[in-house]
């Protein structure tokens, strides 16, 4: 299969106002960033709120959910909020969809909301799909999921425009490259863009990140981890074409804190 150009996301959440969210909008469409990704969760402001006003005072930029939770919405609900995006944002917007983390048990309770089995949750992705496709008409919303286990490999393969490797961050290459060959062995011969999100650039975790992945520098170092990349510019950008090369992944994003710092990557590998 021919290689995609690479293009690259950034996840941030609109967590310090209004006024510094739309300058990191702009700030990443400078930096010649393809996509804003806006995380899922009740302690953080709505993605449909964040990403339509972070489309408004851009032009180019693709604006993303990165992702929303299968519990936290009904499907229908999802999809009426996806194409609402798709509309305002004259088609920039990413649809990523997942199951959700543990603590949206929680949160789908203070929604009122039941978290569901697994396979229930699983469900739910694959009719927010349907209702997406079913209200776009004639357009196309993109549609992302990240892929943890085999059965969401195996939808995602199934239905998805986008994948996102989501594997825990010491999956190893090895494992990486066979949850890619899930993933293609479903889609046949659909075509997917491939994608994976790096936690860590350089060698130092904030303590933030390190609580929601639960390692630190040293570890991900020791495991060769795909969650984090370092060196010089032009170590990162050898080790991105050496994963596009193995895994086939094109598309990475990185935590809103190394936006300025992963930068020179973008500018040395965007659309190539």
């Amino acid at each position: 299969m021919p290689q995609k150009a690479f293009r690259f996301g950034v996840v941030a959440g609109a967590t310090e106002g209004g006024a510094k969210w739309l300058a990191t909008a702009r700030r990443a469409e400078e930096l010649g960033y393809s996509t804003l990704l806006c995380p899922d969760n009740l302690n953080l402001p709505t993605p449909t709120a964040a990403l339509a006003a972070a489309a408004a005072v851009t032009t180019e930029l693709r604006v993303g959910s990165f992702v929303l939770a299968s519990p936290l919405r009904t499907a229908r609900a999802a999809a009426w909020e996806a194409r609402s995006l798709s509309v305002v944002t004259n088609g920039r917007f990413e649809l990523g969809l997942g199951t959700g983390r543990p603590e949206m048990r929680q949160q789908a309770g203070e929604l009122g909301l039941p978290y569901g089995s697994g396979q229930d949750r699983l469900d739910s992705i694959s009719e927010t799909i349907d209702h997406v496709r079913r209200l776009d008409g004639d357009a196309h919303t993109p549609v992302m999921i990240a892929a943890g286990g085999p059965k969401v490999r195996r939808l995602a393969g199934l239905k998805a425009d986008i994948v996102t490797l989501a594997g825990g961050v010491l999956t190893t290459r090895e494992e990486m490259s066979g949850h890619v060959e899930e993933i293609r062995a479903a889609a046949g011969d659909r075509e997917l863009e491939l994608a994976m999100n790096i936690w860590v650039v350089g060698e130092q975790v904030p303590p933030w990140i390190r609580g929601f992945i639960g390692v630190d520098a040293e570890t991900l170092i020791e495991h060769d981890s795909l969650g984090l990349l370092r060196g010089d510019v032009d170590a990162m950008a050898a080790e991105l074409e050496r994963r596009r090369e193995e895994q086939g992944v094109s598309y990475f994003s990185v935590n809103g804190a190394f936006l300025e710092e992963f930068a020179p990557v973008v500018a040395r590998l965007s659309g190539k």
